[in-house]
């Protein structure tokens, strides 16, 4: 998990052994290339910014409406208050499953990464179904006489259901850091004294705080660009207004699609010059961490981790599973045959769309990797920055920008709603995760095989194709599978661009939790969530596991 265990603007030092900054100029025809796939990566803020210019509204008038104002601070509270939480509990679980003598410590370092498998809005729907007339909670109640139960809607619902499905953002970058802290920090604290609470707070925190910034940045962006969540819980945020106004005052929509992505690139900026300045201790390879006995905590630390994992992962699955099994109660088990079907081809189409735009993904930051790897020009730092910003610009906000592109260019109406802008969209808002490990995987070609093919007579494309891409592919395939899993999680940018007719699991369960069929809800989401589940161990928690 490297590339979630430092920056997505950072580029890879050189180890023993591996390829090391290029003493040559860097070839002029990769510069240009990188040069215009930053372009692509910048291009839907451009075109934002570009439209408001033209549309001929008042964008201060509109940016300065006390409603717009007051969504832009209902947005910024809860990521801040999200990732506030998200930071203390992914800090905490990545502790006491690493660290820590805690009882049945190899399953929770299993178990608490899981949650990423639920797209945070399928963890909203369930709850909300939980709560329902005729949802698992009042079941479980009404034995013991009580009788409706409240709506799950607002800031708190909101803030308990983001906190709950972003927080392994934070808990996978600081476990890793946790497992490679050098110990002999540890240790001379330990022999001056201090106590256990005292060398974590003064030794172990301070290593662990660019993990903790890292992660609560991803955590941070994520809520802030979340529409379904918010949506379904009601809670009135710049992502909602966005998508009410797209259609009937696109003025407006534009306005305020710009205003978030300036606020968003505005965050990262700031949290990149306050990371910067933090002393960063280099990592100890495979030495052991030490680890801290827990004494009469154990038990109240494997309470905490059971009641926070049981919400996490085992309340929603129940929820899930017990409206689709309400269907299959009310219409027989034959009706298991006929939901399959219905199922079958959105998870078709989940899977190849996610497939193509993944390796989409990795060949377009392919040139910049290797540029920023490799030579570290600023052509290729200004590249890797307007990748990295198409991950801060919410999905939404690409989204749009491409709609209106399609609608309001000469002769590009014909590529609405196709799997161009689509894929296009997906790729924009979702590369930046695959750079970090592209990064890697370039810098970890020796120069050595590279001088030795060159003297061979091997020509530039030749070395390329036999030597570094093989040597470079199990990276290259990790940062796809993050890309791959993210788009199929992908709600808002699969809403307003999918073609006519074409329907993922994410839409299916939306477009049942909007009819109120909880029954067939349960059913898609339990399938988006198996194969997400098999796709995050396979690509993020069995890879973290490694380090």
């Amino acid at each position: 998990m490297t590339q979630l265990a430092q920056p997505l603007d950072s580029a890879p030092d050189a180890e023993a052994g591996t390829s090391t900054l290029s003493p040559t100029k860097a070839p002029a025809t990769l510069t240009i290339i990188s040069l215009l796939i930053g372009a692509a990566f910048a291009a839907p803020l451009t075109y934002i910014a570009w439209r408001n210019l033209t549309l001929g509204s008042d964008l201060w008038a509109e940016i300065s409406d006390p409603e717009v104002l007051a969504a832009l601070g209902r947005s910024a509270l809860l990521a801040t208050v999200v990732s506030a939480t998200a930071a203390v509990a992914g800090t905490a679980t990545a502790w006491l499953t690493t660290r820590t003598d805690l009882p049945l410590r190899r399953m929770w370092r299993v178990l608490a990464p899981l949650p990423l498998i639920y797209p945070s809005f399928v963890g909203a729907a369930a709850i909300v179904a939980a709560f329902d007339t005729g949802g698992l909670i009042e079941q479980w109640l009404e034995p013991l006489g009580v009788g409706a139960l409240p709506d799950v809607e607002g800031f708190w619902a909101s803030w308990l259901v983001l906190t709950l499905f972003t927080y392994p953002f934070v808990h996978l970058p600081v476990a890793a850091r946790l497992r490679t802290l050098p110990p002999s920090l540890e240790e001379s604290a330990r022999l001056l004294g201090g106590s256990p609470r005292r060398v974590f707070r003064t030794v172990v925190l301070p290593q662990t705080a660019p993990s903790i910034w890292a992660g609560s940045l991803l955590v941070f962006l994520y809520t802030l660009s979340d529409f379904g969540v918010v949506d379904i819980l009601r809670y009135n945020t710049l992502t909602r207004e966005i998508y009410t106004n797209r259609v009937y005052d696109q003025p407006r929509a534009m306005a305020l699609a710009l205003l978030l992505g300036i606020f968003a690139v505005l965050v990262v900026t700031a949290e990149r010059s306050v990371n910067k300045r933090r002393p960063v201790t280099e990592a100890s390879g495979r030495s052991r961490p030490h680890q801290v006995a827990l004494r009469h905590w154990r038990w109240p630390a494997f309470a905490f981790m059971l009641a926070f994992l049981g919400n996490a992962l085992l309340g929603p699955m129940l929820s899930l599973a017990w409206w689709a099994s309400k269907g299959f109660a009310n219409e027989g088990w034959g009706h298991l045959g006929q939901l399959l079907s219905e199922v079958s081809q959105p998870a078709l189409n989940s899977a190849w769309i996610s497939v193509i735009s993944a390796l989409i993904a990795v060949v377009a930051v392919l040139p910049v990797a290797y540029l920023t790897a490799r030579h570290r020009n600023r052509p290729g730092g200004l590249a890797n920055a307007f990748v990295v910003g198409g991950f801060a610009l919410p999905g939404l906000a690409v989204a749009l920008a491409a709609v209106f592109w399609a609608l309001n260019t000469p002769g590009a109406s014909a590529f609405y709603q196709t799997f161009f802008l689509l894929v296009f969209a997906y790729v924009v808002h979702f590369g930046a995760q695959s750079m970090r490990a592209s990064q890697v995987a370039v810098a970890a070609v020796p120069t050595r095989l590279e001088d030795a093919a060159r003297t061979l007579g091997a020509g530039r494309w030749r070395r390329l194709l036999t030597l570094e891409l093989p040597l470079m592919l199990p990276g290259l395939l990790a940062g796809g599978g993050l890309v791959l899993l993210s788009v199929m999680k992908e709600l808002p940018a699969t809403l307003m661009l999918a073609p006519i007719g074409f329907k993922t699991l994410a839409i299916e369960i939306w477009t049942a939790h909007e009819d109120a069929f909880f029954a067939e809800m349960g059913s898609a989401a339990i399938v988006l969530v198996v194969l997400s589940g098999f796709l995050t161990w396979l690509l993020v928690i069995r890879r973290a596991e490694s380090y």
